[in-house]
């Protein structure tokens, strides 16, 4: 990126063979934060630079939305010049992630083995949908991953179809859990000297992020199902009909039930044995729901929205994506920046001393090509 980049991550080169999501997302990650990110692009480029609609200035805004911060590099792989460049690269790396199907990198001479032979500070990341093992010949797909691991048993209502999330929602939280690898074997090579290979599988980050799900069948021997928008363990926890709407409310713990029922002007509801304790309302919640909702249905969503959170308890409108940016923004929480006249959303993470940085936009297909082949051939 140059002598005037920053950032706690500075001076670390990553050579990025991933593409479409989860790889571009951990890369855009390690980039804001200071690194130097060469995205390495086949001939044809990054899957989701088609992916459109939506666009901006022709320009698809999936591809936009994970690759800020990166220099582009077309190298055709089947070209052997091209591919001793491809090797080049990692050879001076500090990292190298890449999200071919397992074994595929092998006949370039980019698998873990033979890279980390010549270089043996890398730091190789390898993310694939279902691992090295029995999984390697199934693509990644997050559809196939939400459909795999159980989450789309859980999505929708009780009585309907299963349904997937709205967002490739396993894609990034695997390029989370690559990010976090990566920076961990970081920290162990500072101490060694010696890089190490960080495997991310989407099936197993899924099951990772299933979280309280996961929990309930490995610990407890239960399979979730699907409940609609209500909650397993805890009442309330869900979107509720007010006067003209809906509203998401949440009694998390007993206190936060008995100030949710004084401000709906149900003082008794929580001296009810029923309702007592969240276990006694997770058992009655068939009882409870309905008289939450004929208190709820004397005002509007709006209404109830600004009592409830003015008494602390948690409440939310069910928002737009517009909506949610509209609301950070009047939170003060700066979620959009632009870069090179690209808005995008900020980095999440906030450091004090080392803040994230948004110098470069995403580039155009080979747009560094010339400045980084005559680096790598020098």
């Amino acid at each position: 990126m140059g002598e005037d980049s920053s950032g706690p991550l500075h001076g670390v080169l990553v050579a990025d063979f991933s593409r479409i999501l989860a790889g571009p997302y951990a890369t855009m990650l390690l980039a804001d934060l200071g690194a130097d990110v060469v995205k390495v692009e086949a001939p044809g480029g990054d899957d989701t630079r088609t992916w459109q609609p939506p666009v901006r200035d022709g320009v698809s805004t999936y591809y936009l939305g994970v690759n800020r911060n990166k220099r582009s590099l077309v190298l055709d792989l089947a070209d052997p010049d091209d591919a001793v460049l491809a090797r080049r690269l990692a050879a001076r790396a500090d990292v190298l992630i890449q999200n071919f199907r397992p074994g595929a990198l092998r006949r370039f001479g980019l698998d873990h083995d033979t890279v980390t032979a010549a270089n043996p500070r890398l730091v190789y990341a390898s993310i694939s949908g279902f691992g090295a093992a029995g999984g390697a010949d199934l693509p990644g797909y997050d559809l196939m991953v939400q459909a795999a691991s159980g989450l789309m048993s859980l999505t929708g209502a009780a009585d309907g179809p299963p349904y997937k999330a709205g967002v490739a929602v396993f894609d990034v939280i695997a390029g989370l859990h690559a990010a976090v690898g990566i920076l961990a074997a970081l920290h162990h090579r500072a101490a060694t000297g010696v890089g190490q290979h960080v495997e991310v599988d989407l099936l197993t980050s899924a099951l990772s992020g299933l979280a309280n799900h996961a929990s309930a069948h490995v610990a407890a021997g239960v399979v979730p199902h699907r409940m609609g928008n209500a909650h397993p363990s805890i009442v309330p926890y869900e979107p509720l009909p007010t006067a003209d709407g809906e509203l998401v409310v949440i009694g998390g713990n007993d206190g936060q039930f008995r100030t949710l029922c004084e401000v709906l002007g149900l003082p008794g509801l929580p001296d009810d044995p029923r309702f007592r304790r969240n276990r006694d309302r997770t058992a009655h919640r068939d009882a409870l729901r309905p008289l939450l909702v004929a208190a709820l249905a004397r005002r509007t969503s709006a209404e109830w929205f600004r009592e409830l959170r003015a008494a602390g308890v948690p409440c939310s409108p069910i928002n737009t994506v517009a909506d949610g940016v509209a609301l950070a923004e009047g939170l003060g929480l700066d979620p959009v920046v632009t870069v090179g006249g690209v808005p995008g959303v900020r980095h999440p993470i906030r450091l004090s001393a080392t803040p994230a940085r948004h110098d470069l936009p995403p580039p155009g297909l080979d747009e560094h090509g010339v400045e980084l082949r005559a680096w790598l051939a020098g």
